[in-house]
């Protein structure tokens, strides 16, 4: 039996400990066969001073050695380097010593009279939990570093605001559901209160209730079991069980099934989840973010959403305002993206026509229609300046938010501010006169009355249209 290691062990350093010489001598001839870098140490005292002065990837200690033995060389490690994995050699296995190494922290124990396939079997399987440790945290790492590249960004009254309840209620482990429109960063939100917590170096796991089917997302959810319906041919464990120790975030939460709000309920009330097709409930430890961009209290008197599970759910609202109603954030969120998508130096920037365009603009797709829009005229711009044409016609033509009226000059007399105002309602409504006057209150003779008066045409609209930009 071959027991060649994966290339990417391949000359990985193993630092071996025993006081007998022979012993030292066959490990290095045997582990350098297959690739391995192999220094020695003949005794715990000097095995533990070379562990902190030079780096590796395994640590192979017999058990019994005069002074320092292989239990204190595995303590050592374990309080200074707790990812290194240990394997111990003994010539006196039993099961007594084996419980208690392991308990300690060892790998695996191998007995001295092991055959060498055993023992290279031993020293393949720590390296590759070394190398799964090393790659789940580095995979950590880029996921924080993604969350903190999509970080909030904001200084609005309505985004402090915000940011006070994430830090009151992260350090909690109350349910949380985030209200908000779509696109206005409620998975955001998720992931601060997550990598605020005391959870934040358990998984982050997200599922939007509303893209999957109301069966798939059952199994999803809770788990199944080999053959509980077609397809199952496996089992399989469910996010509440991987999750664990971690936080999960369920966004739309509205949109599920009635039988999985029953589910969902047990979870939060029992702390456990029953997969389908079993019989006995799993323990689970998880922390519930869950958002909706509908009316659950609607939802709820409509007989639509379970009263109980909403009030399970609604431990702490937290509304995130549209982008609309917090303008004054635009700008940093437009100079945010662009340095993201082109560069701190030598990247775009916005002409100061097309960010008036920006801020005039209603945003019904919140801040995720802003990094679109932004992402378009990264791509699209030749120049370094991004410029009105870079931008997307709907952003340039509306619609605009209603009631924002830009007076150019206090001199402005009322009339010239009426006709300025009825011009703002005829944009935003796509020129519907119907539906401007019943904005203006007025009814439609009177509209056109006064858009006689005033000379206003279609035409001079667009002239005008023109003219700002």
């Amino acid at each position: 039996m071959s027991n060649q290691p994966n290339k990417a062990d391949q000359h990985r350093r193993i630092l071996v400990i025993d006081d007998e010489d022979s012993m030292r001598r066959f490990l290095k001839v045997l582990l350098e066969s297959e690739a391995y870098e192999v220094q020695t140490e003949e005794n715990g005292a000097n095995g533990i001073s070379r562990l902190e002065r030079d780096s590796f990837d395994l640590v192979i200690t017999d058990l019994k050695m005069p002074g320092v033995d292989g239990l204190s060389v595995l303590d050592s490690v374990r309080a200074k380097q707790p990812d290194l994995p240990v394997v111990i050699l003994t010539a006196y296995g039993s099961e007594k010593v084996t419980a208690e190494a392991i308990q300690r922290g060892a790998f695996q124990l191998v007995e001295k009279s092991a055959h060498n396939d055993e023992i290279l079997l031993a020293v393949s399987n720590a390296l590759a939990m070394s190398r799964v440790r090393t790659e789940n945290q580095a995979l950590k790492t880029q996921l924080k570093k993604r969350h903190e590249d999509r970080r909030l960004i904001g200084r609005s009254e309505e985004m402090l605001r915000v940011y006070k309840m994430v830090e009151k209620v992260a350090s909690t482990d109350a349910t949380v559901l985030v209200y908000g429109e779509s696109g206005t960063g409620k998975e955001l939100i998720a992931r601060e209160i997550h990598y605020r917590s005391t959870r934040s170096k358990g998984p982050f796991i997200s599922v939007n209730c509303g893209a999957l089917h109301k069966d798939l997302l059952e199994s999803t959810l809770f788990g199944h079991k080999k053959g509980s319906f077609t397809g199952a041919v496996k089992d399989q464990p469910g996010y509440f069980t991987i999750c664990e120790g971690g936080t999960f975030f369920l966004d739309e939460v509205g949109e599920m099934a009635p039988a999985t709000q029953v589910k969902l309920l047990r979870a939060l009330q029992e702390r456990e989840v029953i997969p389908i097709g079993a019989s006995e409930p799993l323990k689970v430890d998880v922390r519930l973010v869950a958002a909706t961009n509908s009316d659950l209290e609607k939802q709820v008197s409509e007989g639509r959403f379970r009263h109980d599970l909403f009030y399970r759910l609604n431990v702490i609202p937290l509304r995130l305002p549209p982008l609309r109603q917090r303008t004054d954030d635009i700008a940093l969120l437009v100079d945010h993206f662009l340095v993201r998508l082109s560069g701190a130096e030598g990247g775009k920037r916005m002409s100061r026509e097309a960010s008036d365009i920006l801020m005039r603009y209603d945003w019904p797709g919140n801040v995720r229609e802003l990094e679109n829009v932004i992402e378009r005229a990264v791509i699209l711009s030749e120049a370094d300046v991004i410029k009105i044409e870079d931008l997307p016609e709907k952003v340039i033509k509306g619609p605009t938010r209603r009631g924002s009226l830009v007076v150019d000059t206090p001199t402005m007399s009322l009339e010239e501010l009426e006709r300025e105002y009825i011009l703002k309602v005829l944009n935003y409504t796509s020129w519907q006169k119907k539906r401007a006057a019943e904005i203006l209150g007025i009814n439609a003779s009177t509209l056109y009355r006064k858009l006689l008066g005033y000379g206003i045409t279609e035409k001079q609209n667009h002239e005008t249209n023109s003219d700002a930009a």
